[in-house]
């Protein structure tokens, strides 16, 4: 039988925002690459050949897991984990694997919808 489970009218009946409503039935997307810019923004490659730019300004702030990021030597350590979340690890020289907490990570779902097109 017919079913809506695709449709942006069928996400936004779930309580997504319109955003997050598009992207879900459009697809899930795969991060396969990242840059971390100057102005503390990131460059995201996605599978369907996108590339977006994400702010992440509005995440470094004192008292969360993103302040060791404030920093641009941290920052610019970012990398794609074996999830194709975008990651960083808070002491380089610990592997995160093993130490979970040593890693902080974005969901890339929210990279995807947070984010805007780059030309």
């Amino acid at each position: 039988g017919y079913t809506m489970a695709n449709t942006v009218e069928y996400y936004l009946s779930k309580g997504f925002d319109h955003k997050a409503a598009e992207y879900f039935a459009g697809g899930k997307k795969k991060i396969v690459g990242v840059v971390a810019n100057r102005d503390f923004t990131l460059t995201i490659s996605f599978d369907n050949g996108e590339k977006r730019l994400y702010d992440m300004r509005p995440l470094l702030k004192k008292g969360t897991v993103f302040e060791p990021f404030t920093d641009m030597e941290n920052f610019s350590r970012v990398y794609v984990d074996d999830t194709h979340s975008i990651a960083w690890d808070i002491d380089p020289n610990v592997d995160s694997n093993k130490v979970w907490n040593n890693k902080v990570d974005l969901c890339a779902d929210e990279c995807y919808i947070d984010s805007v097109p780059m030309n």
